[in-house]
């Protein structure tokens, strides 16, 4: 499905037609739903980026390959965004408690082996026996 690019930039309408075999209409169509949005030259020609032509990779892997429809691709790129969204939430997340740890293990480390959560006692651990025959 991949087609070959072999420099960064933008591609005309009739470029990316031509890479993924698709009619110009097809492109409007995209972009009139919403699914892609290239970007405009001051004399309004569409010119899709690489980042565009992916997301189209993407979208004619749907339609052509798993028969989705319009509707079911937008419904499934809203998905796809919002899982990317809440992704880097909790990554940031991830980083925020590893520095607050962090930070609370450096301040109780000189004082003799104080530990970030504390225990009022210590732990025992048993093992079951087992009777041999």
């Amino acid at each position: 499905m991949a087609a070959k690019r072999k420099s960064k930039g933008a591609y005309m309408i009739s470029a990316v037609a031509e890479m993924y075999e698709i009619h110009p209409q097809t492109l409007r169509l995209y972009e009139r739903e919403g699914l892609l949005l290239p970007s405009r030259t001051e004399g309004n020609t569409r010119l899709y980026t690489d980042e565009d032509l992916e997301r189209l990779e993407f979208i004619l892997n749907l339609a052509r390959d798993l028969g989705v429809n319009i509707a079911g691709i937008a419904i499934i790129l809203q998905m796809r965004e919002r899982m990317e969204e809440m992704n880097r939430q909790m990554q940031s997340f991830v980083e925020y408690v590893r520095t607050e740890m962090l930070a609370r293990f450096q301040q109780n480390a000189p004082g003799g082996g104080a530990a970030i959560v504390p225990i009022r006692r210590p732990a025992v651990v048993t093992r079951p026996t087992v009777k041999k025959p």
